[in-house]
C-alpha cells in the first residue's frame, strides 16, 4: 500500500480507462444509416420511371442524392467527434450568416426561382437552401442561451428575448419564401426547447396559442395556404385540381395494401406530384404496402426515443438542449411528412428526413445526427471520468480525490520518516524521531 502511494505521489499515473460507447450510440448510427439507405433506394425507385418516360438519365437523381449522401456523411463524422460545447462560440456569428443568407436569396436575380419560390442559392452545379441551414443555426443558438440561464424563461418578456424573437424573425424570412412547412418545423423545434428548459405549462399553452393565431393570419393572408387548408378537409372536392397531389397520394396507398406491389412496381407514383421528395411516403406505401409506412414510422419512433434518452441523460445543459432540439426537429418533420401523406394533416411541403430527395436537407439532417451522437459520446466519457475517480470533471477542474491525493501521500511520508511536530513547538520545528 505504501510503494503504490508513494509510486502515486513521485509521479507514476495510471491510465485512465477508455470509455465505452453507450447502446444509444450504436443504435442511433444504426437506425441512421439504416434510413439512409433506404432513402437512396426509395429515390431511386421513386424518380427512375419518370426519368425514363422523359428521356432523361434514370441514374441522375440517385446519383446527385449519393452525393449529397456521402457529404452528409462526412459532416457527420466531423461533428461527432468535434467538442460539441465549442459550438457555442460559433452560434451566434453562424446565425448572423444564416439571416444574410434568407435576406440575400429574396433578392431578384440572386435567389434562384422555381415553382414561384425563392428558396435556392445556385452555387455551380450544386444548389443551397438557407432555409435548411437555419435549422440548425436557431438551434445551436436557442440551446447556447438557455444553457446560460440559471432558470427557465417565467414570462414572456424572457422567453422573446432573445430565443423566441430570433426564432420569429428566421420564420418570418422563410414564409416570405415563401415555405411554411420550414418555418413550422423551426416552430415546433423552438417549442421542444422551451419545455426541455422547465417553462411552465401556462406560459407555453399562451406562447402556442400565439403561433396558433400567427399561423391562421399567415394562411388567410396566402390564398393558395388557404386552398390547401380547404382542399386537405375535401380533397375530393376538386380531385382533378387542387386536391390532385392528396388524392393520388391516396389511391397509392390504397394500391399497396397491407405487403405492397413490390419494390419499383408502382405505377401511380407517375402521375403524383412530388413523388421522390415530400410525397416518397406515398410511394413506399405502395410498392411495401402497410407494412413499409409502419415500419419507417417505428424506425423514426425508436429514432425519437433514442434521442431523447441521449438528451435526458446528459448532464451538460447545452448537449441536453442541442440533442433534444435535433430530435425534435428530425421527429417532428417525420410526423408531419408522414401526417400529411396519410390525409391526417395538411400539406406544409416538409419533406421526410433522410428519406426525401433534398441535398442541403440530408447534409443538414446528418450533421445535427452526428451532433447528437456526440453528446452520447461525451456523456459516456465523463461518466467513466468520474467513476474511475482519476482525471479531472466533465468541465476541466480536479476531482476531489485528485486534490485529496497528494496530501494523503505527503502524510504517509511523514509518518514513515517519523517526523511529527511537537505539540506547542513553533517556528515549524521538528522533533527528531
Amino acid at each position: 500500500m505504501g510503494e503504490r502511494t508513494a509510486a502515486w505521489a513521485f509521479g507514476a499515473r495510471r491510465r485512465r480507462p477508455a470509455a465505452v460507447a453507450p447502446v444509444e450510440y450504436h443504435l442511433l448510427l444504426l437506425i441512421t444509416l439504416a434510413l439512409l439507405a433506404f432513402g437512396l433506394v426509395m429515390v431511386y425507385s421513386a424518380s427512375s420511371g419518370t426519368a425514363v418516360l422523359s428521356g432523361r438519365d434514370p441514374l441522375a437523381v440517385l446519383t446527385r442524392q449519393g452525393a449529397y449522401a456521402a457529404l452528409g456523411i462526412v459532416a457527420m463524422l466531423v461533428l461527432a467527434r468535434f467538442p460539441y460545447r465549442r459550438l457555442r462560440y460559433v452560434a451566434a456569428p453562424l446565425l448572423f450568416g444564416v439571416v444574410a443568407l434568407l435576406c440575400l436569396v429574396l433578392v431578384p436575380g440572386v435567389g434562384a426561382e422555381i415553382n414561384n419560390a425563392r428558396r435556392w442559392l445556385l452555387v455551380g452545379p450544386m444548389s443551397i437552401q438557407p432555409s435548411e441551414f437555419a435549422k440548425a443555426a436557431v438551434l445551436m443558438f436557442s440551446a447556447a442561451v438557455l444553457a446560460g440561464r440559471k432558470r427557465p424563461p417565467r414570462s414572456l418578456r424572457q422567453l422573446f428575448n432573445p430565443v423566441g424573437g430570433v426564432a420569429l424573425l428566421v420564420c418570418a424570412l422563410v414564409v416570405v419564401e415563401p415555405d411554411l412547412g420550414t418555418a413550422v418545423a423551426i416552430a415546433l423545434m423552438v417549442c421542444a426547447l422551451f419545455l426541455v428548459a422547465g417553462t411552465p405549462l401556462r406560459l407555453f399553452v399562451s406562447v402556442a396559442v400565439l403561433f396558433a393565431l400567427a399561423a391562421g393570419a399567415m394562411i388567410l393572408y396566402e390564398p393558395y395556404r388557404l386552398q390547401r387548408m380547404t382542399t386537405f378537409l375535401d380533397p375530393w372536392h376538386d380531385k382533378q385540381g387542387a386536391g390532385w397531389q392528396i388524392v393520388q397520394a391516396t389511391y397509392a396507398l390504397g394500391n399497396g395494401g397491407l405487403t405492397g406491389v413490390g419494390l419499383g412496381n408502382g405505377t401511380v407514383k407517375s402521375y403524383t406530384p412530388e413523388a421522390s421528395t415530400d410525397m416518397i411516403a406515398s410511394v413506399i406505401g405502395e410498392e411495401l404496402g402497410l407494412i413499409g409506412i409502419v415500419v419507417t414510422a417505428a424506425a423514426f419512433a425508436a429514432f425519437a426515443v433514442i434521442g431523447f434518452r441521449i438528451a435526458m441523460r446528459c448532464r451538460d445543459p447545452f448537449g441536453r438542449y442541442l440533442a433534444a432540439g435535433a430530435t425534435s426537429l428530425i421527429a417532428g418533420q417525420a410526423f408531419v411528412n408522414l401526417g400529411a401523406v396519410l390525409s391526417f394533416l395538411p400539406l406544409t411541403g416538409v419533406p421526410l428526413p433522410l428519406i426525401s430527395v433534398g441535398g442541403s436537407s440530408l447534409v443538414v439532417m446528418l450533421g445535427l445526427v452526428g451532433i447528437m451522437l456526440n453528446v452520447a459520446n461525451s456523456d459516456a466519457a465523463a461518466s467513466a471520468g468520474a467513476k474511475a475517480g482519476r482525471g479531472k470533471a466533465s468541465d476541466g477542474t480536479p476531482t476531489k480525490q485528485q486534490t485529496a491525493r497528494p496530501k494523503a501521500a505527503r502524510a504517509d511520508r511523514r509518518r514513515r520518516h517519523g517526523g511529527t511536530r511537537r505539540p506547542g513547538a513553533g517556528g515549524g520545528r521538528r522533533a527528531v524521531g
